[in-house]
């Protein structure tokens, strides 16, 4: 990553450096950043007067666009592609990350209960021994019947 901060430091997202700053860190010039930004390959923030504002993400992609375009001869429309579709790719990625997350909660959770159905006289769902109660239950009727 050449010695930026990692993509888990908060740094990394923040729209802060200046137009000049951030074409200086990708090794291009300014018109190109704002040709870049124009044609939704780099969306630039904006500061409160108007002046576009990059993050350290932005500047680690802007390399990766200029590579593509010099060392892999892809055409700027082929880039756009392909940045929407790693951009896709991590978001399935996050997407599965909290389901297996999710899915190993619910894992626990039915271990835990099935232990707690493995030791005679604790139930799953707490009775009262002493009730007498009866519950009638009676399945709700659609209206027309």
């Amino acid at each position: 990553m050449d010695g930026f901060v990692g993509s888990d430091d908060p740094t990394y997202e923040a729209k802060v450096l200046m137009i000049s700053v951030a074409a200086r860190m990708a090794g291009m010039h300014p018109q190109t950043l704002r040709q870049y930004d124009r044609l939704g390959l780099v969306q630039a923030g904006r500061a409160a007067g108007g002046g576009r504002r990059y993050s350290v993400r932005d500047v680690v992609l802007l390399r990766e666009v200029q590579r593509l375009s010099q060392d892999d001869g892809v055409n700027l429309a082929g880039i756009k592609r392909i940045i929407g579709l790693e951009r896709l790719f991590e978001q399935a990625q996050q997407r599965v990350a909290q389901l297996e997350a999710e899915l190993e909660a619910a894992y626990r959770r039915i271990a835990e209960l099935e232990s707690l159905a493995r030791f005679p006289g604790r139930d799953l769902v707490p009775t009262n021994q002493t009730s007498t109660a009866l519950v009638v239950w009676r399945p709700r009727r659609s209206p027309g019947r």
